[in-house]
């Protein structure tokens, strides 16, 4: 019996058939041989059970393993670069928001670039990925030149260390009171941002950004919010077009919450105000920021919607305009509506000073939202009952385009 408990043990750590079918064959004849007969094919019954185990084991594993690469290669395939996190850690907590909201942002760029690369075939996007030794990274990618779209810039960023003096303070001006111990504040950010700026002046810029940002303060707890918004500013005013924008985005808003449109169309109108010009940037869209109620998940399932919303809220415009015939007037008002776009974002805009004011920030992306030309000219001023003069109004006084 001591021998078959041997043989037993053996079984678990793995013995060979060789093994078992020897013990079996050295047993005595008769009655004497029997325990120890019994107890070997005890032993070859659990081997064989073992074995038919770990083949399971090993058949799930590789499932699994194959599962996981396809996952990885759909992935791979849908972004326009490999995530930032890297697609192992966004598995391992596929859960937390965080990595969806990675997700989301990755997903959104890979649609909206794909979206313009269709209408714009002659050019095509440099994807730019790059690191900030303070931590995390991103992915920039741009078109230029392209017969539809003069530059065309799609960015996400995903990045996390600790705040700046001057970011805190630009985020305390706003009513957050983050306590921060020795002087430090940690932080994640992560977004995507895109500028567009089209050729022709009958085919309005348009720009979008969503992002989430999470600071852990001092006694370990998390402040989270999230902010994000899609605006549209065109050189010549077509209603249809403005309706068309607003309903889209006001369709996204309502499937959460009928409050929400009306709430972040006239943030919109707000916060695009270039005060030294007492005139909008552009006719406006939703904008929301600091956004942390009423969870959260409906948030974050809320910025889904919205950036969702990006593709068929623009692309139908460009498509409907880019092959509009413009005359050398059309093309310098343009221009010079692009120097009110520059001036805005170096002055005003939270999402270039916030990247100015963080260490290790790459500035090429930051200033991708600016277009390649524009123009300024001294005392600008567009005859009355213009085309020009029509926008202007306008931008100084916002209409409602959905009621």
């Amino acid at each position: 019996m001591a021998a078959a408990a041997r043989l037993f043990r053996g079984a678990v750590r793995g013995p060979s058939t060789l093994v078992l079918a020897r013990a079996l064959s050295s047993a005595p004849p008769g009655p004497a041989g029997r325990g120890g007969r019994r107890a070997a094919l005890a032993a070859a019954g659990a081997l064989g059970g073992l074995g038919l185990a770990l083949g399971l084991w090993r058949r799930q594993t590789a499932l699994a393993a194959s599962r996981e690469d396809e996952e990885d290669k759909e992935l791979r395939q849908r972004f326009m670069a490999p995530p930032v996190s890297g697609l192992r850690e966004l598995r391992r907590r596929r859960r937390e928001l965080r990595s969806r909201m990675e997700l989301l942002i990755m997903e959104t760029q890979a649609e909206v670039c794909r979206a313009l690369a269709a209408l714009d075939p002659g050019a095509s996007f440099s994807v730019d990925t790059w690191e900030r030794k303070e931590g995390g990274g991103g992915i920039s990618c741009v078109l230029q030149d392209g017969e539809v779209f003069e530059k065309a810039g799609v960015n996400v960023s995903v990045v996390s260390g600790l705040l700046s003096e001057e970011a805190a303070r630009q985020m305390r001006s706003r009513g957050k009171s983050l306590k921060a111990k020795d002087g430090k504040l940690p932080f994640c950010a992560m977004g995507v941002s895109s500028v567009i700026h089209p050729k022709n002046p009958h085919v309005p810029t348009m720009h979008f950004n969503y992002r989430y940002f999470e600071i852990e303060e001092a006694d370990g707890t998390k402040q989270w919010w999230f902010g994000g918004g899609t605006d549209l500013t065109p050189t010549y005013l077509n209603e249809e077009d403005a309706v068309h924008f607003h309903k889209t985005l006001k369709e996204a808003c309502d499937k959460h919450d009928l409050k929400l449109y009306p709430k972040y169309k006239k943030w919109c109108d707000d916060y695009f105000y270039i005060k030294h010009r007492g005139e909008r940037r552009g006719i406006g869209g939703i904008f929301f920021d600091d956004v942390d109620s009423p969870s959260k998940e409906e948030v974050f399932q809320f910025v889904k919607s919205c950036a969702k919303a990006v593709v068929p809220c623009y692309i139908p415009i460009v498509k409907k305009h880019r092959h509009d015939s413009f005359t050398p007037e059309e093309k310098l008002w343009q221009q010079l509506r692009r120097g009110r776009y520059v001036e805005f974002n170096l002055v005003y805009d939270r999402g270039t000073k916030f990247g100015l004011l963080t260490p290790g920030s790459r500035i090429e992306s930051i200033l991708m939202s600016l277009p390649l030309t524009a123009r300024w000219e001294y005392m600008h001023t567009p005859p009355e009952s213009s085309k020009e003069a029509e926008i202007l109004e306008v931008l100084r006084n916002p209409k409602d385009w959905v009621h």
